[in-house]
């Protein structure tokens, strides 16, 4: 991958003291009714860049979205105020929340941080516009990214600051995702074995055509593996698929056979008469689902030969369960991979949110590899996209 500045070489360069900093961070978190944040991870993925910044003695600046805000129209729900609130809380020091700051009406001090209001709420910020951008690059001396949850959106607070700030570079958080990615895909150690579930093959097509380039194997789950069972020939009873997308299927089975590779289809699967947590689940062989089966997990063979697999791989991408794993009858196979993947001596790369669900149920956290912060910028990196965020800070890296 190509090279960027890193924020973390900056400060131990001296380069950071006295500074203005701008940090695009992603602290876009859950909140209730109240406006209780109900969950803080993000906010506190954002502590490092931010504590960096102040060791360094900046005067450091902070912005997110927040929501779905309509620009120039301002609701209190859209505030981040409670961010500010506990954001102050873990860096132990006051967090001033800043109102219309797009023009610098407003001053920080080096070891000082406020957090400015939701940058979605500035006219021409999702469309990147031009003199949106100056303004925001006129703000700092340096422009932090550190949203890789955004990476894929050219904005204003994602690319056009990165353009027009006198410096740009990769927060911790960012420079981790652009690392691992790298790691996992650029210069991948072999067998590389990728993992892509949902229910649908059509939101995820792409991503399976450009993975069949790279990849050693590919394990397909969910709805996704029964269009590729209808593919191979085996029945799936009244399973979700997509038959009018079995020519792409086959395409991808074709194109791995073509390579030396292959897609693992499912030789035994759990079935059950309806979709509920109280289902009775029937293992059955493949090739036995009955017309009225629901095919709601792969079934114990298939679980342990793709666990040996992925045990044996030196590069793991993971990107959704293989089953309905939140019913406990239908957890098998997703528990099995999960578990695979914790055990392998390999590099794994995990994101997607029911990806990260998955994880956090069986307690691997500590055993996967690297765990991606961002859904949408995660896939776009699967389906082979360079994200606008990596391009810009390459370029600017190589001015």
């Amino acid at each position: 991958m190509t090279a960027f500045i890193r924020f973390a070489d900056l400060c131990a360069q001296g380069r950071v003291k006295g500074q203005r900093v701008f940090i695009r961070a992603d602290l876009n978190v859950p909140q209730d009714e109240q406006g209780r944040i109900t969950e803080d991870t993000r906010v506190r993925a954002s502590v490092p860049a931010i504590r960096l910044a102040l060791d360094a003695g900046a005067a450091v600046m902070v912005t997110s979205h927040l929501g779905r805000p309509t620009e120039g129209q301002f609701k209190p729900e859209d505030s981040l105020q409670p961010v500010a609130v506990r954001l102050a809380e873990l860096l132990g020091q006051p967090v001033r929340l800043i109102t219309d700051w797009v023009d610098g009406d407003f001053s920080v001090s080096p070891g000082e941080v406020v957090l400015l209001e939701n940058c979605r709420l500035n006219v021409g910020e999702k469309k990147n516009n031009p003199e949106l951008a100056k303004k925001l690059g006129a703000l700092c001396d340096i422009f932090v990214h550190d949203a890789f949850g955004t990476a894929h959106r050219a904005e204003g607070t994602t690319y056009g600051i990165a353009e027009t700030a006198p410096v740009a570079c990769a927060g911790p958080l960012l420079a981790a995702e652009m690392d691992a990615i790298a790691k996992a895909l650029a210069n991948p150690k072999r067998p590389l074995v990728a993992i892509v579930a949902g229910s649908k093959v059509s939101t995820k097509l792409t991503i399976l055509q450009s993975l069949a380039s790279k990849v050693d194997q590919l394990i397909v789950g969910g709805g996704i593996a029964n269009t590729f069972m209808l593919a191979a020939g085996l029945p799936i009873g009244k399973s979700l698929a997509e038959p009018d997308l079995l020519g792409d299927a086959k395409a991808v089975i074709e194109a791995m056979k073509a390579r030396g590779a292959g897609v693992p289809i499912p030789t035994d699967v759990v079935v059950a008469k309806r979709f509920a947590a109280d289902a009775d689940a029937t293992v059955k062989k493949a090739s036995d689902v009955a017309e009225d089966d629901l095919i709601l997990d792969i079934g114990p063979e298939t679980a342990a030969t793709l666990a040996a697999q992925l045990k044996q791989a030196g590069t793991i991408v993971w990107n959704g369960p293989v089953g309905v794993f939140e019913f406990a009858a239908f957890e098998g196979g997703t528990r099995a991979i999960a578990q695979a993947i914790a055990d392998s001596a390999g590099f794994s790369i995990a994101g997607g949110g029911d990806t990260l669900a998955a994880i956090a149920k069986y307690g691997i956290e500590k055993d996967v590899g690297y765990i991606s912060t961002g859904g949408g910028a995660f896939l776009e990196v699967l389906e082979g996209k360079t994200l606008p965020a990596f391009e810009v800070l390459a370029r600017r890296a190589q001015a």
